[in-house]
């Protein structure tokens, strides 16, 4: 006969106990069983009797008479819980999975809402995505490190830890390639030890146990990491091969025209810029330059001197044989675009622009160069904002920016944040800045590295990390004879 509302009577002529309280586990905690039902697991003997009260037994029964409940591996006494050491084992199980949870939401964040192409944001995702099953492993943790009365808790904190450990093994993959130091490796550097010290743990105690299918679980986990390193690897490196970079420069002289007053000739330059590959880009630097050239002539009888002292006046670009003594005089320069301003896929630029040469002038030929330095906006995110403000060189009161003229000439500088668009990359590397150079009288020089300006231009490292954000330089140039132009002023005024 039963009790209303309360558990079962216990009488002399019971067959068998109602209460089974099973041998304690690794952790110490002894499973209850009353009626063939699991109703929870105790830690100690108070807490077992506060489980049958709430179950409706009396707060007196004898709880170590056999006919009312019935122990296995282990008396009333054996209570092998260490308190300390497990709640220590569970704070420091959820305090590295919520860092974890955190770094990946960090990771994928950025990426998931502005990167410029499907597979980063893709690989964004895939990070966020596994920062929210951290998230659900940190709830399961409660419970695994606690009662363990939820099947699979154990296998979602064993996920989480797997997340943790290749999240934070690529980490320190992708630091070491340069081994910079970084406040995150702060971070991921103690997280990985983490990873490996609750991985070992978690597998020691098998706890994917209590999983209907532990191979599917196992086999979810494997494709989840090939998806995750597919993605980030055609992200990286397989995408931005993919799609190259391709400019149309142009840059033509139209009829010259002769002033009606003064003795000069007006040249009309045509330029044209467009951007013709497949992805949009910055424009970190840009300019155009006229020069005019002035020319000794000879008689080429000393052939070999002629095209050493050529070579080496036109920087090996070109060699002539009756021409002795080159220079080139600066007509003009000028730049079509604002450093910081982008060229998206298919975007065109022209620019009309007349100089004047004198009638009288010594100049056999007229060139221009017009050259466009460019980021691609796939491999970089250009603080457009800082560096579109341009730093005079010369003005003291640029402060950090300023360097003496004697030094320096006279120069603008423009100086701004670039981060990658892969977000792992920027937690592994220090700051890296984009500082590009213009002057009038000079040539346009441009720097990504970790140089943060303390007046003057580190030009060592001008080449360093070009590579990795997709830098280039595009080029056009044509040159003309001065008779040319002059015949075509002189047929206008007739």
């Amino acid at each position: 006969m039963r009790r209303a509302g309360r558990g079962p009577s216990l009488g002399p002529m019971s067959i068998r106990p109602w209460v089974v309280v099973e041998a304690p586990d690794s952790r110490g905690l002894r499973t209850v069983v009353v009626g063939g039902e699991r109703v929870g697991g105790v830690w100690s003997l108070p807490q077992l009797r506060r489980t049958l009260v709430r179950l409706g037994y009396p707060e007196d029964l004898d709880l170590d008479d056999p006919v009312a409940v019935q122990w296995r591996g282990g008396d009333s006494g054996t209570w092998p819980d260490r308190t300390r050491r497990r709640r220590a084992t569970a704070a420091l199980m959820t305090a590295g999975m919520l860092a974890s949870m955190v770094l990946g939401v960090v990771i994928g964040w950025p990426d998931a809402l502005g990167a410029l192409t499907f597979a980063q944001r893709i690989t964004g995702a895939l990070f966020v995505l596994s920062a929210a099953v951290q998230g659900a492993a940190v709830v399961a943790g409660l419970d695994h490190w606690g009662k363990r009365q939820v099947k699979g808790s154990g296998a979602v904190v064993l996920l989480g830890v797997l997340i943790a450990f290749a999240t934070d093994s690529l980490l320190l993959f992708v630091w070491a390639d340069e081994r910079e130091f970084t406040p995150f490796l702060l971070l991921f550097l103690p997280l990985w030890c983490w990873s490996v010290w609750a991985l070992w743990l978690l597998v020691r105690e098998r706890a994917w146990r209590g999983m209907r299918r532990p191979r599917t679980f196992a086999a979810g986990v494997v494709v989840t990491a090939l998806l995750t390193a597919v993605s980030l690897a055609y992200s990286t490196m397989y995408q931005p091969a993919a799609a190259p970079m391709h400019f149309v420069l142009r840059a033509e002289f139209g009829a010259a025209r002769a002033d009606a007053v003064r003795p000069f000739v007006h040249v009309p330059l045509k330029l044209y810029v467009k951007n013709a590959g497949g992805i949009p880009v910055y424009v970190i630097n840009n300019d155009y330059t006229v020069h005019g050239r002035t020319t000794a002539y000879s008689d080429g009888a000393n052939r070999l001197e002629e095209w050493r002292r050529s070579l080496d006046e036109r920087r090996a670009e070109d060699a002539e044989r009756y021409v002795d003594g080159l220079n080139f005089t600066r007509i003009s320069s000028g730049r079509p675009h604002r450093p910081g301003d982008w060229l998206d896929v298919g975007q065109e630029f022209t620019k009309e622009h007349v100089f004047q040469v004198p009638v009288d002038t010594d100049f056999d030929t007229i060139s221009v160069v017009l050259q466009i330095t460019y980021m691609r906006k796939d491999r970089g995110k250009l603080d457009v904002e800082e560096f579109r403000r341009p730093h005079r060189s010369w003005d003291r009161a640029e402060g950090r920016y300023y360097c003496r003229p004697e030094k320096c000439g006279e120069e603008f500088y423009y100086h701004g944040r670039v981060r990658h668009n892969n977000n792992l990359v920027n937690l592994t590397r220090k700051p890296r800045y984009v500082t590009a150079v213009w002057s009038p009288g000079g040539r346009p020089i441009y720097t990504i590295s970790t140089f943060h300006f303390t007046g003057g231009v580190a030009r060592s490292e001008e080449e360093r990390d070009v590579a990795r954000y997709g830098a280039a330089t595009a080029y056009a140039d044509v040159e003309v004879p001065v008779a040319e132009l002059l015949r075509s002023a002189g047929a206008d005024t007739g």
